[in-house]
């Protein structure tokens, strides 16, 4: 009986001294991992020009990729080392721009508010279908498929890409038609550069009507395409008061600078296709 009680204190003992050597080890090496982790950020630490903060600390922060980088921090480093243009931005207040302008020692361009708009006024409704469209539900991947399902080959695809992309919420798609909330939007440019059909565009948010339609085809091809597609006729034209609207490739366009808002565009046109803000 002795011998074993003698037995079993010397395995116990001998446990313990394993369990020791072992907790050793695992302490020797997690002090062995803090050192080479503190050696290695040393090492290899990046310290972020001065400029570049300074800049960080007066853009908007909406991290929107609307000047075609990723985030704030990206665009940040480029106005910083003299690829980007400050005028890329369109969140960043007037204000914060004059301050990023100093920062970079260069002369702020006169910018005038602006918003997005779609130019497409089809939908479910009114632009015609070339075949159902049963595949991933977004923009970019209807398009892949023979430049997407619309007869129109500029026509809103309706599958909410830009939806998803905007940051404030202002744009939402009704009966396969984006549209955008113009009290909402900031101008980021988020949702130009998702729409694969590239019919989002920037006006001046003073204009007081825009052409929602993008067909520059002529008008039996787009009365094939779309009940209220642009048929070209030049009624607008011919009609404004005031010469602010030019025929250019089918579709009429607008000098803001001479549009008064009479409307009578939009009182003649046969189409529906010049909305009022």
């Amino acid at each position: 009986m002795y011998n074993l009680l003698v037995s079993l204190g010397q395995v116990t003992a001998d446990t313990w001294k394993t369990v020791g050597i072992v907790a050793g080890i695992l302490l020797a090496m997690a002090l062995v991992i803090v050192i080479a982790i503190l050696v290695v950020g040393k090492v290899f630490k990046v310290n972020m020009d001065e400029k570049v903060t300074k800049i960080l600390e007066n853009l908007a922060g909406a991290n929107c990729g609307g000047c075609g980088c990723s985030g704030c921090a990206g665009f940040a480093a480029k106005l910083a080392d003299g690829s980007g243009d400050l005028s890329a931005c369109h969140v960043t207040s007037p204000e914060k721009k004059a301050e990023i302008a100093k920062l970079l020692g260069v002369e702020l361009k006169d910018e005038q508010p602006e918003v997005a708009i779609v130019k497409c006024n089809g939908g479910t409704e009114n632009a015609l279908n070339a075949f159902e469209y049963n595949g991933n539900k977004t923009c970019a991947a209807c398009n892949s498929l023979l430049g997407g399902n619309k007869v129109c080959k500029t026509a809103c695809l309706g599958c909410g890409d830009c939806k998803n992309v905007c940051p404030e919420g202002a744009i939402d798609v009704v009966n396969g038609l984006a549209k955008v909330d113009p009290d909402k939007c900031v101008n980021c440019g988020a949702c130009i550069l998702a729409c694969p059909k590239h019919i989002i565009e920037r006006i001046p948010a003073k204009a007081p009507v825009y052409v929602a339609c993008s067909s520059h085809c002529r008008g039996k091809e787009v009365t094939s395409a779309c009940k209220v597609g642009c048929i070209a006729c030049g009624l607008c034209a011919k009609n404004c008061p005031h010469g602010a609207i030019t025929m250019v490739d089918n579709l009429p366009v607008f000098d803001y600078d001479k549009c008064t808002g009479c409307k009578t565009c939009v009182a003649v046109c046969p189409r529906h296709i010049i909305l009022e803000r």
